[in-house]
């Protein structure tokens, strides 16, 4: 319960109406508090085209009359504060037109909501949540998002695991205060580094995912309050591990209820439909030209941010906010003052939205699932660009994906969709993703997707989530993937947890698993991400055996991997690969060992480079590379000042002691010198 006075004043409109009042939420909503000595609950909702506004609920019956709100120019907020009311109230607001309907609205602001099928918001108190998560936020606003692993386990609550079905709770859910301890195990166990939640903002409908949102502030009902919410964010953070929600700022559902025509005209939509609405998908789209709106928007990414410390906001559907044309025919969308299909009032809202969010947040995280080539999505909005931390990297996934599918003996004559990605790669500040969209409407699981038959699948499946974790770039992977779920996913049943108890299941859960924590443990493979100094392709031609072999080097060069992927079913028992420098060559990860599901069998876990031209380096390593092999290789790079240095000493002892040896020493010498000479 809120101790200060929170009724909108002047500057609160002000401000509102410039479309910077960040924290607005503290106002606008319900909100528990005292006014004049009595508790009670203070409602306020901005309706500037209602005629009256009315609150209803269960505390008067529903009565259309009894509670009436009151205007505050010039926005044309109403307000209303009702002593004796308190925590859990259900409620709307019923707005009567200026056409004589009247419409009975769930409150944009809300921070909670009745559960589905109910559509009545619910007063909740966001001003007393416990944290204590202070190490963590501190860690958080020191850190570089380029410079940092990032794992994410994309989860939808609701199917990750359900409970048997009771009168209580029929569907099964788990609880927020559940969700946290369960999930927390599994992802501290598997590796990662973030979980990513789909559907957390109040939906009415099961089958949108969460992706058309009513309730934009409030953590849905489904899953408990927001109190619960708070609480599995406190509780990730303590054990480390981060949290992404998806973020819905692209369009909204017509439903009843909702922000569709809310005060019985438009208002957070465009006037005009060939803007205001997404003919494919039966929505409305938000008017970004509104100050009202963004403020809306921005606030409500603020809430998530700072008052529930969301490490980060995947943004939805940003190609249908930028341009005005998505998903539209000829005559069916209004071009801008420039006669281009670019929605210049979006291009100005996400610069906005991403300097506010990442200047006051340091090392938070804005993620674009941006589909298109669209220029600087990640670049800096002073240099004409979009603002966001990172971009989903949708077109490696088709490319990697169309790759994966062939049968590997076409794989030859395919092999630039796995190398081509390396192109771009370091053009934007990408996230590769293996998300729920490629598990669902008949696309197959991803054990699925793979070609041959079942041992097959499972070791194409291997060395593909190889190739992902060794590519530049962050890392997403849809939940039951990491087991291979051979069901596609679907929202109303739990994942497949049984098939931990085969084998081949448990033996997949166990190379993923593997890769992970070196991913996380190793800054090779984070570190340099967003850079040719990251990055060395040893071969990348090799498309005769459908081999490919490159570096991930770390900043301080101490910790350099060499990966070797071998994506037919032939074996390779005489492999060579070049390698840039002599020394040892330590085997870190190998797909064969039997725990992975390979063939058990013995081989060194050192591998000494020998001086003999390579893939045009100067030293090679030979290693037996099975069917379908995974080898991942550790050194320490030195400096040829230093292995010079290391050399010269030894040089001169010899020498020195024995004189009749001298000649061949100096020979040695000088092949030490040749041999740093190459290395430089």
């Amino acid at each position: 319960m809120s101790t200060t006075d929170i009724r909108i004043g002047e500057l609160d409109q002000y401000y509102f109406g410039q479309g910077t009042h960040y924290d607005i939420y503290h106002k606008m909503g319900a909100h528990p508090t005292v006014i004049d000595g009595k508790k009670g609950v203070y409602f306020a909702v901005w309706a500037p085209h209602a005629a009256e506004v009315h609150l209803v609920g269960d505390f008067n019956g529903w009565s259309e009359e009894s509670h009436p709100m009151t205007r505050l120019e010039p926005l044309g907020i109403y307000e209303l504060f009702v002593p004796g009311l308190g925590v859990g109230e259900l409620y709307k607001y019923m707005i009567t037109t200026r056409d004589g309907r009247k419409l009975y609205k769930a409150d944009p602001f809300a921070n909670g909501s009745e559960l589905r099928p109910g559509t009545a918001s619910k007063v909740a108190d966001i001003e007393n949540l416990k944290w204590s998560d202070g190490t963590w936020m501190k860690k958080r606003r020191a850190q570089n998002p380029d410079q940092m692993p990032v794992s994410i386990y994309e989860v939808h609550p609701g199917s990750w695991k359900k409970h048997p079905a009771t009168d209580e709770n029929p569907d099964g859910f788990y609880n927020y205060r559940e969700i946290a301890q369960s999930l927390t195990a599994y992802v501290k166990d598997m590796g990662y580094t973030h979980v990513e939640l789909m559907g957390i903002a109040e939906h009415p409908f099961d089958g949108s995912w969460g992706y058309q949102v009513t309730g934009y502030y409030a953590p849905t009902a489904r899953y408990g309050t927001v109190e619960d919410f708070a609480y599995m964010v406190n509780y990730l953070h303590k054990n480390g591990i981060g949290i992404i929600l998806d973020w819905v700022p692209a369009h909204f559902p017509k439903d009843a209820c909702g922000l569709a025509e809310f005060d019985g005209q438009p208002l957070f939509e465009y006037e005009d439909r060939r803007k205001g609405e997404h003919p494919e998908w039966g929505t409305k789209i938000f008017n970004y030209e509104k100050n009202e709106i963004k403020n809306f928007l921005i606030a409500n990414a603020l809430y998530w941010v700072e008052h529930l410390h969301i490490d980060g906001l995947r943004v939805d559907a940003v190609a249908s906010m930028l341009y005005l044309d998505y998903g539209r025919n000829a005559g069916e969308w209004v071009p801008n003052k420039y006669g281009e299909n670019k929605n210049l009032e979006a291009v100005e809202f996400f610069k906005h939205l991403n300097s506010v969010i990442t200047g006051r947040n340091p090392g938070m995280m804005m993620i674009a699932e941006e589909s298109t080539a669209w220029p600087k999505v990640t670049g800096a909005p002073e240099d004409d660009g979009l603002g966001f931390t990172m971009k989903w990297n949708m077109g490696w996934m088709h490319d990697f994906l169309d790759y994966m599918k062939l049968d590997p003996y076409f794989r030859s004559h395919n092999h630039n969709r796995m190398t081509f990605s390396l192109t771009y790669a370091f053009s934007e500040r990408f996230v590769l993703v293996l998300s729920h969209d490629e598990v669902v409407h008949l696309k197959c699981s991803m054990i699925n997707k793979m070609p041959g038959l079942y041992d097959d699948k499972f070791a194409n499946l291997k060395v593909g989530y190889s190739y992902m974790i060794g590519h530049p770039g962050k890392k997403l992977l849809f939940m039951g993937q990491d087991f291979a779920q051979f069901q596609e996913w679907s929202e109303a049943r739990e994942l497949d947890w049984y098939l931990l108890g085969e084998q081949k299941h448990q033996q997949l859960q166990n190379f993923v698993k593997a890769l992970l924590h070196l991913y996380k443990s190793d800054a090779a493979l984070y570190g340099l991400d967003q850079s040719w100094e990251g990055f060395q392709w040893i071969n990348a031609d090799d498309c005769s055996r459908s081999i490919f072999s490159f570096i991930r080097h770390s900043e301080d060069q101490k910790s350099n991997l060499v990966f070797v992927l071998n994506f037919t079913p032939v074996a390779r028992e005489d492999y060579c690969v070049g390698v840039p420098q002599s020394g040892t060559y330590k085997l870190v990860l190998n797909s064969d060992e039997e725990q992975f599901g390979g063939t058990g069998a013995e081989r060194p876990t050192s591998y000494r480079a020998k001086k003999d031209e390579c893939d045009g380096l100067p030293y090679r390593i030979e290693y037996p590379l099975p069917a379908y092999g995974v080898a991942v290789f550790k050194y320490t790079k030195r400096a040829p000042k230093e292995a010079a240095e290391k050399k010269a000493p030894a040089a001169k002892k010899t020498a020195a002691e024995k004189k009749a040896p001298a000649k061949k020493t100096a020979v040695k010498k000088t092949a030490a010198k040749k041999s740093t000479k190459t290395e430089k």
